[in-house]
């Protein structure tokens, strides 16, 4: 259930974290970015911004990745 505290992981400031709640996309982007890791429970980070502002890179799992704007709009989290 999506709370009104949870917020899109491109809403996070730099050095952010939160829990992915849902992954709000179609299906074939969903199987993609919990193939990424981005797995409800899971914790995640926003790294940095790019000087414009996209791509933003994201810590999961141990890992870096760089994702557009528009995909991490799609990742649901909740601060911690």
């Amino acid at each position: 259930m999506i709370k009104p505290y949870d917020t899109a992981l491109s809403d996070l400031s730099v050095g952010g974290e939160g829990d992915v709640v849902a992954l709000d996309a179609d299906p074939e982007r969903r199987v993609r970015l919990m193939e990424l890791g981005f797995c409800p429970e899971t914790r995640v980070r926003l790294v940095r911004r790019a000087p414009f502002g996209c791509p933003l890179e994201v810590e999961v799992g141990g890992s870096r990745f760089s994702v557009r704007v528009e995909v991490a709009r799609s990742v649901l989290v909740r601060h911690v």
